[in-house]
């Protein structure tokens, strides 16, 4: 099959399940009360949650520029900012291929060395990319141990019944990870002992090593502990968008909602910051699912969580990712176009 009916194909079908989950999330919503709790709610957090996103992705540019200076020393902060926003504004059409145009972005503005060659190359760029996701999904876990620290009698049977039971009773992870590393491994020592054998195996080989210089990068860091500052302040950002949008529920008027979205939203006002905590961790547990933008899967997750752990009505749980969700990808194509339009105009 042709690579490009191939990728029409896959997006196409990754658009379907987005479409389909949204379809099954809004099903039956009483649209009165979603238009109401919308107009009702504070919208001044809202924008403060967007203006905190934004926020993030300038934070993301500064932690992973300190991955790319030992590649490319001249690397800016704006060079950054710029092809994250990008990053995130493709990510919105086409799941995951966001993170190929940023690598590509930071190739095109990498200066060259005395043979005119680009210092950032595209290998070395997508293992800095690596090591960032890397680091998220480490940051991730840590997120999830304080949360069980801190209230395993609220959280810990939601993730023993919806996560680790779940897995254990499909398939054993260690031996998927075992069989990846190995195989991971033998290919990478494959393609060393053909390296001189023939002129593709030689560039898989150098695609090969420029990988492992770019995630070789995280060794050569200077001032690491900067690194680790701006991790943990990217994470707090994110839980501060999550409070945001929970204390935007708070200001709805109960006596203008039906009966039953006005009981749950006496519970809404009793979320506390770990509850936020919590709800960020879903809300990241749902990008796992590669539909455009999200769209569908965060919906159905983050409300799916407020329904298993507090017992509030899918329909409020729903107006509560429709605003974290919609107001961040907002930020998303706002920052986005942004950055797009300050590259064509320095282009020109």
């Amino acid at each position: 099959m042709d690579k490009k009916v191939s990728n029409i194909l896959k997006y196409a079908l990754w658009i379907g399940v987005a479409v389909m989950l949204l379809f099954f999330s809004f099903r039956g919503v009483d649209w009165k009360d979603f238009g109401m709790a919308l107009r009702g709610c504070r919208w001044e957090y809202v924008i403060l949650s967007m203006f905190l996103g934004a926020l993030v992705f300038y934070v993301r540019g500064l932690r992973w520029r300190m991955q790319l200076l030992p590649i490319d020393p001249s690397t800016r902060s704006l060079t950054c900012f710029n092809a994250y926003n990008i990053c995130m504004l493709v990510n919105l059409v086409l799941p995951r291929v966001g993170e190929v145009v940023r690598c590509g972005y930071i190739t095109k503005n990498s200066a060259r060395d005395g043979e005119g060659r680009r210092l950032a190359t595209m290998d070395k760029v997508i293992g800095t990319v690596l090591v960032d996701r890397l680091w998220d999904a480490v940051s991730l876990v840590l997120v999830l141990v304080v949360l069980l620290s801190l209230m395993w009698d609220k959280f810990g049977a939601f993730f023993t019944q919806n996560i680790f039971t779940g897995l254990s009773g499909r398939v054993n992870l260690g031996w998927v990870l075992a069989f990846l590393a190995v195989s991971a491994a033998g290919f990478i020592w494959l393609c060393r002992c053909l390296r001189d054998r023939g002129r593709i195996w030689g560039r898989v080989w150098g695609f090969i090593s420029g990988i492992g210089e770019g995630l070789a990068t995280c060794l050569h860091m200077e001032r690491g502990w900067l690194f680790i500052f701006y991790t943990v302040v990217i994470w707090c950002l994110y839980w501060l968008m999550s409070a945001c949008i929970m204390w935007s529920l708070q200001g709805i008027d109960p006596a203008r909602m039906s009966p039953e979205l006005a009981e749950a939203l006496v519970k809404i006002d009793s979320l506390t910051m770990v509850d936020a905590l919590f709800l960020m961790f879903a809300g990241a547990l749902s990008s796992v699912v590669p539909v455009p933008g999200g769209f569908g899967a965060f919906h159905t997750v983050v409300a799916g969580a407020l329904v298993s752990i507090y017992g509030i009505p899918f329909g409020l749980g729903l107006i509560f990712a429709t605003l974290s969700h919609e107001s961040q990808v907002i930020t998303d194509a706002v920052c986005g176009a942004c950055s797009y339009a300050y590259e064509a105009l320095h282009k020109s």
